[in-house]
C-alpha cells in the first residue's frame, strides 16, 4: 500500500524568502495537491549565527499573499510539532546517542584552529576514513578520558561515520538513478555541543522521518547531501520509510549563467522576493513582487513554467489548472533562465483578464495620491479603455490622467512632430465647428467631422494629431472620441482654447 502523500517547504530565516524558495515551494505545494497530500511548513533554524529577525513571519506572509496553503506546522499547528527545529534540541539528542551507542558516529574535540592547521598542512584535507584516526577524535582516544572531557566542559563535535568505497544509489524523480562513491563524502558534524543543536543533515532526517513525509522537492543545491542522507536513514533503520527525492533545477541569471541572485535583481531592475524586505542588520530595503504591482496569481503562473511544462503551447494557468497539470516528470533537469520581462507579460495578462470594476476598485488609491476624486462608474470606463496598454495598475495613471486634468505642458515630442504650421488655423477651425454641434456622442462627432476635413480637403491625420495634443498634451491616448465623450464639450472646448493660446 502507498503511503499518503506529505511534503514539506523547510526554510530557514536567514532572510528574505528568495523567488527560487518560492518556485520550491509551489511545486511543493502542487505535487501535494494533486495526489491528494499534505504540504508542512517546517523552521530550520538550527544554525543561531544566522538567525534574523522578522524572516519567519516574513516567509508566512509570502507563502498567503501567493495562495500556497500550508496543512500543518509553523502558523497552523498540527500533532508532529513543534515545527521549529531550535524547539526539538532534545528530540534530536536522542538520535544522536543511536548513533553513538551503535558505531555509527562519533566525538570530536578538534578545534577550529587545529582544523585549519591540517587544511593548510594537507592539500584537499577532508575529515574522513582516511584521516579520522589522526585527528582528535572517540575513535583513538580512550573512552574514560572521552567522558571526562566531556564533563569538564571542553566543546565537540559529533561526526557521522562515512564507509569508504560504497556506491550510493539514489533515485531522483526528475534526474533518474543517481550514484556516487561515499568516498568523496566526509564525516560530516551531526551535532554540535557548543549550542546544543544538530546540523542541517541531521535535523533534516530525523523531522522528516517524525512528520512522515513521503517526498522531499528541493533545489539543486541540494542534490550533493542526498547521499549522506541515505546512509543516515540506512543508520537508523528507517530505509523502508525513506522518502523519495527530487531536486529542482537552478533558476539561472536572465543574462548568463549562474544562479540567480540579489545582485542580479539590483543590476537589471526586478524584484527577487516576493515581499519588500527592510534587512534588519544592515537597514537596506530591497523591492518585493507585491509592492511593485504585481498580482500573486501572475507570480505563481510565471514561477510554475521556470523549469516545468505542460503539453502544448498553454501558457495562462489559474492555480487549480496548475496543480491539474503539473507532474515532476515534466520538470527540466537543466536550469531556467529568470526571464523578468516575461514575469511582466504575465502581469499583464491577468491585469487585462480583470474587469473594469476590479480594476478601478485598485486603482482608486492612486488617484486619491493624486487629488483625484472621481465617481467609480467613471473611472470603471476609464480604465476600461486603456488597461491593455499597461502592465501594472500604477501605470493606468499615466495612461488616463488626462481624463481627470487637462494638460498643463505640452510634450515637446511631440509637437515637434505632429503641430504644424498650420495647426492652430486647423484647431481655430474645428473649434468653431465644434462650438455648433449639439449632439456631443463619438458616433455623431466621428461624422461631422470627418465631413468637415473632407470638404476642406485636409489630412486626416494632421487635424486629428494636433487635436490630440490639446486634449491630452502628447500624441497618446485611446481614440480621440472615446476622450470627448468621458470630457464632454465644454471640457473639450475648454482645452482647445488653452492649447490655441499656449501653443500659438
Amino acid at each position: 500500500m502507498s503511503r499518503p502523500v506529505r511534503v514539506r517547504f523547510a526554510p530557514s530565516p536567514t532572510g528574505a524568502l528568495h523567488i527560487g524558495g518560492v518556485r520550491t515551494a509551489l511545486y511543493n505545494y502542487l505535487f501535494a495537491r494533486q495526489n491528494g497530500g499534505q504540504m508542512l511548513l517546517r523552521i530550520e533554524d538550527t544554525d543561531s549565527n544566522r538567525f534574523v529577525p522578522g524572516a519567519e513571519e516574513y516567509i508566512i506572509e509570502s507563502l498567503q499573499w501567493l495562495g500556497i496553503k500550508i496543512d500543518e506546522g509553523i502558523s497552523v499547528g498540527g500533532e508532529n510539532g513543534p515545527y521549529r527545529q531550535s524547539e526539538r534540541r532534545e528530540i534530536y539528542k536522542k538520535y544522536v546517542r543511536q548513533l553513538l551507542l551503535d558505531g555509527k558516529a562519533y566525538i570530536a574535540f578538534d578545534t577550529p584552529q587545529e582544523l585549519e592547521a591540517k587544511r593548510a598542512e594537507v592539500a584537499n584535507f577532508q575529515y574522513d576514513a582516511s584521516t579520522r584516526m589522526q585527528m582528535r577524535n572517540s575513535l583513538v582516544i580512550p573512552e574514560a578520558e572521552v567522558r571526562q572531557r566531556i564533563a569538564d566542559g571542553e566543546q565537540y563535535v559529533v561526526r557521522f561515520k562515512v564507509e569508504p568505497n560504497e556506491d550510493i544509489h539514489l533515485h531522483d524523480l526528475i534526474r533518474g538513478e543517481v550514484v556516487i562513491n561515499s568516498s568523496i563524502l566526509d564525516d560530516k558534524v551531526l551535532y554540535k555541543s557548543a549550542d546544543e543543536l544538530p546540523t542541517y543533515h541531521l535535523a533534516n532526517i530525523v523531522d522528516d522521518y517524525l512528520m512522515k513525509i513521503s517526498h522531499v522537492i528541493r533545489g539543486e543545491e541540494w542534490l550533493p547531501s542526498a547521499p549522506l542522507h541515505v546512509l543516515l536513514y540506512r543508520a537508523f533503520g528507517w530505509e523502508d520509510v525513506m522518502p523519495q527525492f527530487a531536486h529542482l533545477p537552478l533558476l539561472l541569471k536572465p543574462d548568463g549563467n549562474g544562479k540567480l541572485s540579489k545582485r542580479d535583481g539590483d543590476r537589471l531592475g526586478f524584484p527577487v522576493f516576493p515581499l519588500e524586505w527592510h534587512d534588519p542588520k544592515t537597514g537596506t530595503i530591497s523591492s518585493g513582487y507585491r509592492e511593485s504591482g504585481y498580482f500573486p496569481e501572475a507570480v505563481i503562473n510565471f514561477l510554475a513554467l521556470l523549469g516545468w511544462h505542460a503539453e502544448g503551447d498553454k501558457e495562462l494557468y489559474t492555480m487549480d489548472e496548475l496543480i491539474n497539470a503539473f507532474s515532476l516528470q515534466r520538470v527540466s533537469k537543466a536550469g531556467a533562465k529568470f526571464d523578468f520581462e516575461k514575469g511582466k507579460w504575465f502581469n499583464h495578462q491577468y491585469l487585462i483578464q480583470k474587469n473594469n470594476d476590479e480594476l478601478a476598485q485598485l486603482f482608486m488609491p492612486i488617484l486619491k495620491e493624486h487629488g483625484i476624486e472621481a465617481p467609480h462608474d467613471k473611472v470603471a470606463r476609464i480604465v476600461g479603455l486603456v488597461k491593455e496598454r499597461v502592465n501594472f495598475v500604477k501605470e493606468l495613471w499615466y495612461e488616463t490622467c488626462f481624463f481627470f486634468e487637462a494638460p498643463t505642458e505640452y510634450d515637446e515630442k511631440s509637437l515637434k512632430k505632429r503641430w504644424k504650421e498650420d495647426s492652430p488655423k486647423h484647431i481655430n477651425e474645428l473649434l468653431n465647428v465644434l462650438e455648433g454641434v449639439d449632439d456631443f456622442s463619438a458616433e455623431n462627432l466621428d461624422k461631422v467631422v470627418m465631413a468637415w476635413i473632407a470638404e476642406k480637403e485636409y489630412g486626416v491625420g494632421v487635424v486629428m494629431n494636433a487635436f490630440r495634443i490639446c486634449l491630452v498634451g502628447a500624441a497618446r491616448g485611446p481614440h480621440i472620441w472615446a476622450i470627448t465623450d468621458e470630457i464632454g464639450k465644454e471640457e473639450t472646448l475648454a482645452r482647445m482654447r488653452t492649447a490655441l493660446k499656449k501653443l500659438s
